[in-house]
């Protein structure tokens, strides 16, 4: 998969995580699933789809009538670039202000903070 090298739009962000979860998939297929949280026509589908094409978001094959579009970059590779841009750009590099952010605007479950108490001791003990 390639790098990301521009930062994809709401919309295509949401399609990459559809793509990331599930794989390969068909513009009615993708349809389909933005349809069940809000109502997209399929040429709007089409076109994010031949737009994220053209940046290089995700390569399509042709399958019979279909076109079939794959994720083009990788998910944790997207998810660093954007990252990387929110916390320098919004907390001034700061990843306390970001964590305490985070933390503060979502109800973290007890799972998920033991995993993260988990993380910061394995952080703490590399140091």
């Amino acid at each position: 998969m390639a790098k990301l090298k521009i930062k994809p739009t709401e919309g295509e962000l949401e399609i990459l995580q559809m793509l990331w979860n599930s794989g390969p998939r068909s513009v009615r297929e993708l349809n389909n699933e933005l349809n069940n949280t809000k109502p997209v026509g399929y040429t709007t589908t089409l076109k994010i789809l031949q737009i994220m094409s053209e940046k290089g978001l995700v390569t399509r094959i042709k399958d019979g009538r279909n076109h079939i579009y794959t994720a083009a970059v990788e998910q944790k590779a997207a998810q660093k670039q954007l990252l990387d841009k929110l916390l320098n750009g919004i907390f001034g590099g700061s990843a306390k202000k970001l964590v305490m952010q985070a933390l503060g605007n979502h109800t973290a479950s007890r799972e998920e903070l033991e995993e993260i108490k988990k993380y910061i001791e394995q952080l703490e003990e590399t140091k």
